[in-house]
């Protein structure tokens, strides 16, 4: 067979040759040790929770060596592709802390372009160059045209499909169906010039080499040694319009953008064998592969299953909507990617996540186990952290899109919600009341009198009379003047009026000998003020609603209980 003929046969508008695109696109002048690393979604919907592991994987790597970091769109099915789908990855990116040093980036007027000098970064846009290497393989006798109609094709995909389940009642076609395409690897050049004369489509396939019970050693940088069976399949590159498929993209661009180490899920394990080949084949260097654990998640019964789609959080859509910080999820991702993360922060607390020191090593072999307790928990204690200021910015802005009363009245008078988010913070122990952003409103809208209702009911356990009493006591010695000492001192002298215990530790060593203590005279003016049981510090609260306000709320609170 005349290789060379039958190359220039099949693609005589490809002019270009493997040497020019090594020329086009060199090495990386970096310094020694960097890492080039890549984030490569397919536009086919929104952000996965899965896909911000990769990234921020991908993201510490390059970052943290001094390396470069980008962003390649893999839209080679456009069968699947979602409009607007790449625009809104790379925005959903960046709110979560993920930015890229090249590749498709988003312009001034919101069209994706590129950044750097290794693209274009839409595999759309790349046809040539891979056709060049498709032909220089065909050159070479390492791959083969195979011409063959649609749904030909279609069939053959769905039977592999069915391979893949181990399905024993397909292992008889499916054999016969590799017995076909082996008799395809049989064809004369005259019967290339046939189909073409004719307009035959063709899809190029590589001549496989492998051996289905033979075996190649590989080591992953996260799972370690391995071993996995030869390919012995004859995978398809390029497709009938001259597309190549993700398989035959991926080894192409990786090489030619200078990638160092590629980072994806394990789920892309069993094609592993195949990109081995085909980096063999093309002569170019194998970057170090990292596969990623699954993310787990917990059902009903306590079993652990892939977080799917379809769970609350896949989508990060969803964390922004529910209104959690950014930092927030970035941190919990820390946690789980790296099992020291929480060690390290708690012995540098003021220090942001992109200080750490992300370690490989460290990563979860078995997977990781998604939980919302665990990602509230680390929210609580980011936005425990953050200035008045800060939290008013994040939440003014989340309530302009989500909640656009509640951003009204948050800016008619910025002051004044500032003065409510600062209870309780700074300090070693500030205050954890908020988890959401989605949560504020709830939080503090009892400070604003539209949002004000009295949602909790004072316990049976207590006497009307004694609450009435207390509260009118409140009443005769309140002064908006006083200090907090002053406040609580009043507080007491209220609780032996009604028969209450006046300090906790004689109500601890006498219990029956009181009807109540000074906690529960402070849960009956709360419930009054605030319209429930817990809210932030009564005294910092009253000083905010001033007492014009206070006075009118514990005067309808005793109407309403006479």
């Amino acid at each position: 067979m005349d290789y060379q003929y039958l190359a220039e046969l099949l693609f005589p508008q490809v002019t270009l040759t493997p040497e020019e695109l090594e020329a086009r696109y060199p090495a990386r002048q970096l310094p020694e040790g960097a890492k080039v690393t890549r984030f490569a979604p397919s536009p086919t919907g929104y952000v996965h929770f899965g896909g911000l592991f990769p990234s921020t994987v991908g993201e510490r790597l390059a970052h943290q060596s001094g390396g470069v970091f980008y962003l390649r769109i893999e839209d080679t099915d456009a069968k699947r592709e979602v409009e607007g789908a790449a625009e809104g990855l790379i925005r959903t990116l960046a709110t979560y802390g993920i930015h890229f040093d090249e590749g498709a980036i988003l312009d001034n007027s919101g069209q994706i372009s590129d950044q750097g000098a290794y693209g274009p970064y839409r595999q759309s846009e790349r046809a040539e160059i891979y056709q060049t290497f498709a032909k220089q393989l065909i050159r070479e006798g390492k791959a083969y045209p195979c011409f063959t109609t649609e749904e030909e094709l279609d069939e053959l995909s769905q039977i592999n499909k069915k391979e893949e389940l181990k399905n024993t009642d397909w292992q008889a076609e499916a054999e016969a169906r590799r017995a076909e395409m082996l008799a395809r690897r049989n064809f004369t050049l005259a019967e290339v010039e046939e189909h073409l004369q004719a307009g035959h489509p063709f899809v190029v396939r590589i001549l496989a080499d492998g051996a289905e019970d033979k075996k190649v050693k590989f080591t992953d940088l996260i799972k370690g040694d391995m071993e996995i069976p030869e390919n012995d399949e004859d995978f398809v590159l390029l497709k009938s319009d001259g597309i190549p498929t993700y398989h035959f993209a991926h080894a192409v661009d990786d090489h030619l953008m200078r990638t160092t180490h590629v980072i994806r899920g394990e789920e892309w394990l069993p094609s592993l064998a195949k990109h081995l080949q085909l980096f063999r084949y093309l002569g170019f260097k194998t970057p170090k592969y990292m596969h990623i654990a699954q993310i787990m998640r917990l059902d009903e019964a306590g079993n652990k299953k892939k977080l799917s789609k379809r769970d609350m959080g896949a989508n990060m859509d969803d964390y922004t909507r529910m209104g959690y910080c950014a930092e927030a999820v970035c941190e919990y991702v820390m946690t789980l990617l790296n099992s020291n993360y929480e060690e390290w922060h708690m012995q540098n607390p003021d220090k942001p996540y992109t200080d750490f020191p992300f370690s490989i090593k460290k990563m979860s072999v078995s997977g990781c186990l998604f939980d919302f307790d665990k990602l509230n928990d680390v929210s609580k204690n980011v936005i425990s952290r953050m200035t008045a200021d800060q939290v008013y910015d994040q939440v003014l802005g989340w309530a302009k899109e989500f909640d656009p009363d509640f951003a009204a009245k948050l800016a008619t008078d910025p002051a004044y919600a500032k003065s409510i988010l600062a209870i309780g913070r700074g300090g070693n122990k500030p205050r954890k009341d908020i988890t959401v952003w989605s949560g504020v409103k709830d939080y503090m809208g009892f400070f604003y009198d539209d949002y004000f209702r009295v949602e909790e009911s004072y316990p049976e356990t207590f006497a009307k009379a004694d609450i009435v009493t207390a509260l009118e006591k409140f009443i005769e010695t309140y002064d908006y003047n006083d200090d907090s000492t002053t406040w609580f001192t009043k507080i007491k002298e209220i609780a032996p009026v009604i028969g209450y215990a006046p300090e906790m530790k004689l109500y601890k060593k006498d219990p029956d000998a009181y009807k109540g203590h000074v906690g529960d005279v402070s849960m009956f003016l709360r419930i009054a003020v605030t319209g429930r049981m817990n809210s932030p510090d009564m005294y910092s609260v009253m000083q905010i609603l001033g007492a014009e306000r206070v006075i009118a709320r514990v005067r309808a609170m005793i109407d309403s209980i006479q």
